[in-house]
């Protein structure tokens, strides 16, 4: 039996604020072809998941906390209980905006590693309006700086 212990999951941080822990897949003991699965924190009032897309399918599952979603022209408060279902190739961004962390589970299929992270940590995200397509109206800024910065 393979166990993956959430205490014992370093995970990474991000410039964006927020610490992800592979649960199902990346550093993980336990590995899945067809899904990946990890717990996020984002830190209060502006910890972020930036503005990416990415070719698998994906869910968000907010377990506690408040945030601004934003996915394609859409733009939604979600909260504790809640979950997006985000479509392949399609731009989103998870924002929190309570003064409590948001965590949040994700999920998304096939397996794999996606190019956001590696992007966000070499701060060659594709930036909003420019190399993306602009955010919805009013929506929280893109974190796009690099660590250090």
């Amino acid at each position: 039996m393979i166990i993956a212990d959430l205490s014992k999951i370093e995970g990474r941080t991000y410039p964006a604020r927020r610490r992800t822990q592979n649960l199902v897949g990346g550093v993980s003991p336990i590995q899945a072809k067809h899904f990946s699965l990890g717990y996020v924190t984002l830190d209060p009032e502006g910890g972020q998941v930036p503005w990416h897309n990415q070719e698998q399918e994906e869910v968000y599952f907010i377990v506690e906390g408040e945030g601004e979603m934003c996915l394609g022209e859409e733009r939604r408060t979600v909260t504790g209980g809640q979950a997006v279902s985000i479509p392949p190739r399609v731009y989103h961004q998870l924002t929190n905006v309570g003064d409590r962390p948001l965590i949040m589970i994700y999920c998304y299929g096939p397996a794999g590693d996606v190019d956001h992270w590696k992007q966000e940590l070499a701060g060659t995200l594709p930036r909003a309006g420019a190399e993306a397509p602009p955010l919805p109206e009013g929506a929280w800024k893109q974190c796009t700086e690099k660590p250090g910065e």
